[in-house]
């Protein structure tokens, strides 16, 4: 079993409940390859956790800008709360070394894996915010996302991706993004896509999501990324 003392002190939270932490980092897959472990997989506590990042992120954004409009707020909050920057921000936390993982989905450290590390930060704040409670949770936030802001105003990150990458697209090459389905798993409760970005015939970037249109925002994120168009 891993021992969380170091990482509990690089995020300063000394969980009361070791259990809660053992359960933020443990995957379906690890419980699917490791039946009779008494573990629980983390995503009740994802599903928490994605709710009080909201509302967090929504608190600090109302009162951050309190000229912009409700739209322009809504952009910053997506923009902020992303697949992607929430897995390099679980990254520089090494929560990679704490994960309870399959052997397969501990081989693959490419778009799967960045997936369960922006999952694993949820569930990671609804462990906090149960065994902490919404000052620590908030805390937590404000010193491992919320210094993200300033770029993403700054760099107009905000900006809808599938907009700004077909206006570069056609600037650049003279064409239109096309997104395709290029996987689905799960349960019908509980579909992940995978979709990609193709520019003509090449596929650009691939993106994940839990809906069709959260996988092209991901895959057209990505292919921002990928040209060095941010």
């Amino acid at each position: 079993m891993k021992e969380f003392t170091l990482f509990e002190r690089a995020i300063d939270v000394t969980f009361a409940d070791k259990a809660i932490l053992t359960t933020a980092f443990t995957h379906r897959s690890y419980l699917n390859e490791n039946p009779g472990t008494g573990l629980e997989h983390n995503e009740r506590l994802e599903f928490l956790g994605d709710a009080v990042l909201e509302l967090i992120v929504t608190n600090y954004l109302y009162r951050r800008y309190p000229e912009e409009p409700e739209g322009r707020l809504t952009s910053y909050r997506a923009a902020l709360v992303n697949a992607v920057i929430i897995a390099e921000i679980a990254t520089g936390l090494n929560m990679n070394d704490y994960l309870l993982l399959s052997k397969g989905e501990a081989k693959d450290v490419g778009k799967a894996r960045q997936y369960i590390l922006a999952n694993t930060y949820e569930a990671l704040l609804g462990a906090i915010y149960l065994d902490q409670g919404y000052d620590i949770a908030k805390k937590f936030v404000e010193e491992t996302l919320l210094p993200r802001v300033d770029e993403i105003v700054a760099k107009k990150l905000w900006r809808d991706p599938k907009s700004l990458v077909q206006e570069m697209a056609q600037e650049h090459f003279g064409v239109t993004p096309a997104y395709k389905v290029e996987s689905e798993s799960g349960p019908d409760h509980d579909k992940h896509f995978t979709i990609g970005i193709y520019f003509g015939d090449e596929l650009i970037a691939t993106g994940k999501g839990k809906s069709k249109q959260e996988g092209e925002q991901s895959a057209a994120s990505e292919a921002l990324v990928k040209r060095n168009w941010l």
